[in-house]
């Protein structure tokens, strides 16, 4: 039986810089039958268009760029430092190459809109996919957020409406 417990956007009590960018998350997409993770730690938490949204950030050269684009929902899992091997593993290894859930030994589970999140999560933001862009060059205001890509290779950024959150 989960531990997890239904609870409002807005309840979330953890601050969303530690969260995202030092705990770090597993973006998920696909379904049970089919899917991939990977580790990030850029995104955020908040409010546009009147919904409560989570946003982050995909690599094209990334396998799961491919289910964020094949699927229209994603999730969020966020976990506590004793599977901290387990970011760092799905964060250096490709799903194209090896089974990361297997190796890792963490539980897929079917969320409420076509995801997939893990048991093992100690927080699960399911997310439906409400917009989608590449990251611009000529945008960037600052040169050296540009050098940051010397191979071209610019993040997509994928909004998505908070539609569950889970936390144990």
């Amino acid at each position: 039986m989960s531990a997890f417990r239904e609870i409002q956007p807005e309840q979330i009590e953890d601050n969303p810089f530690k969260l995202i960018g030092g705990d770090w998350m597993l973006i998920t997409a696909g379904d049970t039958g089919r899917f991939n993770t990977m580790t990030a730690s850029w995104g955020g938490l908040g409010v546009l268009w009147d919904k409560c949204v989570a946003f982050c950030f995909v690599r094209p050269s990334r396998y799961t760029f491919e289910f964020m684009e094949d699927n229209r929902s994603y999730s969020l899992s966020f976990f506590d430092e004793t599977y901290r091997r387990v970011l760092d593993y799905c964060g250096s290894h490709s799903g194209r190459h090896v089974n990361k859930i297997e190796r890792c030994g963490i539980t897929p589970v079917e969320g409420s809109i076509g995801d997939v999140y893990f048991e093992e999560a100690r927080l699960v933001i399911e997310c439906r996919k409400l917009y989608a862009q590449d990251l611009d060059p000529s945008a960037f205001l600052a040169q050296t957020l540009v050098d940051i890509y010397p191979e071209k290779d610019y993040h997509r950024l994928y909004i998505g409406e908070i539609a569950k959150v889970l936390a144990k």
